[in-house]
């Protein structure tokens, strides 16, 4: 009998090991997935967070917003009947660097060429450019030889009330001495306005459009108003002739309009001067600092 039971003892005691070694390797094994299984998470969400920091799940790709370089404020043609509706220029991707070649033709001789601003006057040179490519300005008159010493063109009407349905401010306004404002540059100091300047006017000032001045003498005024830019580069004499015609009553009292019409036949605008470009070298008859205004 006792070796019955021994033997039944044994038995048991080797089923119950049995069972010990099995619960152990299924332990051993559950871990090893829950490891498995942890790290292809951790892993899982490294890849997964990368790609969001990149932007893989955004809807559409990001951009930079492009930045508007010029505003452009409507006027009402039906306020002003003398304005001409040709569409607005661009706002964004107008070029801000470098000088863009402007060629007039008149009735008078030329050609007159020039360069625009594109660094300090960019939304007037891009004004100037967009009605140009309008034919805004062609066959329209000169109608203006101001007491500064300017031709005043780029008014459709004639009335110097006229001009796209925009406007925009004041830009690259020469500035003189705060020593002495009220008595102007100082003695030695260049002109505010070297004669070729080619200045906005804007009606009323700093509402400007298409009108522009071009100086055929030096200006000097105590307080510049006129927002340059460009220059002539040649063909100033043919500004220079026209500054000399007689001028008669233009309706209101002043007597700055030409005797002789002065027909702006054409204006047109290149393509900007590209990086590396050499700059126009002034022709004869560029504008040039008088020792004195005059």
């Amino acid at each position: 009998m006792a070796s019955s039971r021994d033997r039944q003892r044994k038995l048991a005691r080797e089923k119950l090991d049995r069972q010990l070694a099995r619960r152990a390797a299924a332990t051993r094994r559950r871990r090893q997935i829950q490891a498995g299984v942890g790290a292809a998470l951790v892993l899982a969400l490294i890849v997964v967070g990368s790609a969001w920091a990149l932007g893989a799940f955004d809807r559409e790709p990001k951009q930079e917003a492009a930045q508007d370089v010029c505003l452009w404020t409507p006027q009402d043609a039906s306020a002003n009947t003398n304005l001409k509706d040709v569409g607005t220029p661009a706002t964004t991707g107008l070029p801000t660097d470098g000088t863009r070649p402007m060629t007039i033709n008149t009735n008078q001789g030329g050609p007159v060429t020039a360069e625009l601003d594109l660094a300090g006057a960019p939304c007037a040179a891009a004004s100037i450019a967009h009605l140009a490519t309008r034919s805004f300005y062609d066959n329209t008159t000169c109608h203006e030889i101001t007491a500064e010493g300017a031709l005043r063109c780029g008014d459709p009407s004639g009335t110097g009330l006229g001009g796209p349905t925009y406007s925009f401010y004041d830009e690259n306004v020469p500035t003189v001495p705060e020593a002495s404002p009220s008595a102007g540059p100082a003695p030695g100091q260049p002109p505010a306005y070297p004669k070729g300047t080619i200045a906005m006017v804007g009606n009323p000032p700093g509402n400007n459009g298409s009108q522009f001045l071009v100086f055929f003498k030096d200006f000097n005024p105590a307080k510049p108003a006129y927002p340059v830019v460009g220059r002539v580069t040649g063909g100033l004499d043919v500004i220079e002739k026209i500054g000399a015609l007689p001028t008669v009553d233009n309706g209101t009292g002043a007597k700055v309009k030409p005797k002789t019409d002065v027909l702006l036949q054409k204006l047109t605008v290149g393509e900007p001067a590209t990086a590396g470009t050499a700059p126009t070298s002034p022709a004869s008859g560029a504008p040039s600092a008088s020792p004195s205004a005059g």
